[in-house]
């Protein structure tokens, strides 16, 4: 599975919150549903499916961007104080979420490369649903971070930029380690099963 194809999925919600702050979130869910419509379109197209991911990006930045039309600065306060802290929570939720139902977020991305014929092997879904736990802790990890920055008064150098990013690189890291790590191990297993039994 390449790394590049899972992290297109988050390019969204990386704008959002590089753009988001107190007096831009509304330009930043602009941007980041204009990213998701980019990003989905051409799934659609080609296979008239899309991932949870883009799924989740387009809903949430959509209705962001229809609240910041309709309602007034006042009731828009609270959205634009906890914007970046909401849009954490969201992709967690949606990543936990689908590790939880049984349909990992990252096997849209797989399928993509990998041949149908392993799809529904062992080694496969262990692969992502170790993959999406994986991207799963690190949102949680993001959300908390700007509930620390929000709540806590804790540094924004570090829990904003610091802490996400050196989780991000690791796990972008793991990600294009893992899968062919687990292959081996696979055929490793097999090969020792194979023999034993000769």
């Amino acid at each position: 599975m390449q790394k590049a194809a899972i992290f297109l999925g988050f390019v969204p919600w990386i704008v959002f919150s590089v753009i988001a702050g107190p007096s831009t979130w509304m330009w930043a869910a602009l941007a980041a549903f204009l990213c998701s419509l980019v990003l989905a379109v051409p799934d659609w197209r080609r296979s008239r499916s899309i991932s949870i991911l883009d799924a989740a990006a387009l809903l949430f930045f959509a209705v962001l961007v229809v609240l910041a039309l309709v309602l007034d600065r006042a009731a828009l306060q609270p959205i634009e104080d906890r914007a970046q802290l909401l849009s954490s929570i969201v992709i967690a939720v949606v990543a936990l979420g689908s590790l939880a139902v049984g349909r990992p977020f990252t096997e849209f991305y797989a399928k993509k490369q990998a041949p149908r014929e392993v799809w529904n092997t062992p080694t496969f879904k262990k692969v992502n649903r170790v993959l999406t736990g994986l991207w799963g802790g690190v949102f949680v990890l993001n959300a908390l971070c700007d509930a620390a920055v929000g709540y806590l008064g804790a540094s924004p150098d570090v829990f904003n930029w610091v802490v996400p990013v050196v989780a991000i690189v690791v796990a972008v890291k793991i990600t294009s380690w893992y899968p062919e790590h687990a292959a081996r191990q696979a055929r490793e297993a097999h090969g020792a099963h194979e023999a034993s039994a000769a």
